[in-house]
C-alpha cells in the first residue's frame, strides 16, 4: 500500500487578485494547496498560524513592503522557503531582498513556466532534505559546524540562523566537496533554473555564506571561487 503524502501548501502574498488566481490555478494544477493573503499584515499571521512550506511574496503591498513582511517571517520560522515578485529588476533590489531573507527572486513579468520549474525544484530539494541520514545532520567545514536539520550554523561560539536554500547550498558544495561546481549547475539543482548573464543569485548566496563560515570572508579559505566556471567547497 502506498503512503498517503499530503499535498503541498504554500502561501501567495500579493494584493493583486488577477495574479494571485493564476498564480493558485498553475500551482493547484500541480497539486498544490494555496493559500493567500492581501496585505502584509495577514501574510505574516498566516504564515504564522498556517506554516505552509513555500511562501510567494510580493514586493509592493498596501500596508508595507516585502522586505519588512519578510524579516519578520524570518524572525519566526528562518527555514521556510521564499520566492519574492517585484517588477523591480535592479540588482540592488535583488540584492536587499536576500539579505532581508528571501530564497529567491522573480521580475515580472514571467512566464508560468518558468516560475513552475522554481517551485518544482523546491520542493524535489524538500523531499531530498527529509531523507539525510542521521549520521550526516551535522557537517564541518573549517571551525564551522551546520546542522542541517536545524538549519543552524555555529562558528565561533555564534549561532546563525540559516535559511532553505542557504542549507541546500552548502550540502551541494559539501557533497562535491574539493571539486568545481558551475553556477549552470548550482542554478539548475537548487533553483530549478538556467543561467543567465544578469543573473547573480548563486553568487549574492555565496558572499552570504562567506560571512557565516569564513574567518575572514574577504579572504575565504573553504569557499573558493573558480573562475569563470563556479565554486569549490574545501571543508
Amino acid at each position: 500500500m502506498s503512503k498517503h503524502v499530503l499535498p503541498k501548501t504554500v502561501l501567495v502574498i500579493e494584493d493583486e487578485p488577477d495574479m494571485v488566481r493564476g498564480l493558485r490555478d498553475a500551482m493547484e494544477f500541480e497539486g498544490l494547496t494555496v493559500m493567500s493573503a492581501p496585505t502584509g499584515r495577514e501574510g505574516i499571521e498566516t504564515a504564522r498560524t498556517e506554516e505552509p512550506e513555500l511562501i510567494i511574496l510580493d514586493l509592493m503591498l498596501p500596508d508595507t513592503n516585502g522586505y519588512h513582511v519578510c524579516e519578520e517571517i524570518r524572525s519566526f520560522n528562518p527555514q521556510v522557503p521564499i520566492i519574492m515578485l517585484t517588477a523591480r529588476g535592479q540588482e540592488s533590489d535583488k540584492i536587499r531582498g536576500l539579505e532581508a531573507g528571501a530564497d529567491d527572486y522573480v521580475t515580472k513579468p514571467f512566464s508560468v513556466g518558468e516560475f513552475l520549474a522554481r517551485v518544482k525544484a523546491i520542493f524535489r530539494r524538500m523531499e531530498r532534505a527529509d531523507t539525510v541520514n542521521n549520521n550526516d545532520e551535522i557537517i564541518e567545514i573549517g571551525s564551522a559546524q551546520v546542522d542541517l536539520k536545524k538549519h543552524t550554523l555555529t562558528r565561533s561560539r555564534k549561532t546563525y540562523q540559516l535559511t532553505f536554500y542557504e542549507v541546500e547550498l552548502v550540502k551541494l558544495l559539501f557533497e562535491r566537496k574539493e571539486e568545481p561546481v558551475s553556477r549552470d549547475e548550482i542554478l539548475d539543482k537548487i533553483w530549478g533554473i538556467s543561467a543567465s548573464p544578469t543573473n547573480r543569485t548563486v553568487d549574492n548566496f555565496i558572499v552570504k555564506l562567506r560571512r557565516k563560515i569564513e574567518a575572514d570572508h574577504k579572504n575565504p579559505r573553504h569557499i573558493l571561487t573558480v573562475y569563470g566556471l563556479g565554486y569549490k567547497l574545501v571543508p
